[in-house]
């Protein structure tokens, strides 16, 4: 399967409908990123079980600014629509292969558990203005769209 472009019209069903979801954030000036397109092509050709997304940041400011990116390239991956790595930089074809296999030797019912003590840790700190980051976040639609 090869990549496919992501948008603001297809982000939310293309999370939805993949098991495994990578997103390359990207913009065509950038010398890192054309470096990282064909491990990342490649990669796409070999995973057959892995949705591999392209993000354009200059056409997608958007989804950009909603995952807070800086530096590009950035990789995002999800597991069952929850986000478990984000990292900028251009990797190498065994660094990504170790992030794929990674994100499939996960155990998500564990992932799910952690995220919710840590919900759980955000409700219980009242009136703190405080955010709790973590490296697994569920990905929630838009206001006022509907699932």
């Amino acid at each position: 399967m090869s990549t496919i472009e992501i948008t603001k019209d297809n982000f939310e069903s293309t999370i939805t409908d993949s098991s495994i979801l990578l997103l390359d954030f990207w913009a065509d000036w950038c010398g890192p990123c054309k470096q990282f397109a064909p491990v990342y092509e490649e990669a796409s050709e070999q995973y057959s079980d892995v949705v591999f997304g392209k993000v354009d940041t200059e056409a997608q400011q958007e989804l950009a600014g909603l995952f807070a990116i800086s530096s590009i390239p950035t990789l995002v991956a999800f597991r069952e629509g929850i986000v478990v790595f984000a990292q900028p930089g251009a990797l190498a074809a065994p660094q990504l292969e170790q992030v794929i296999t990674a994100v499939k030797e996960l155990d998500m019912n564990e992932v799910r558990e952690e995220l919710a003590k840590q919900e759980a840790g955000v409700e219980a700190a009242e009136g703190s203005d405080d955010t709790v980051q973590s490296e697994a976040t569920e990905v929630s639609p838009e206001p006022g769209t509907k699932q």
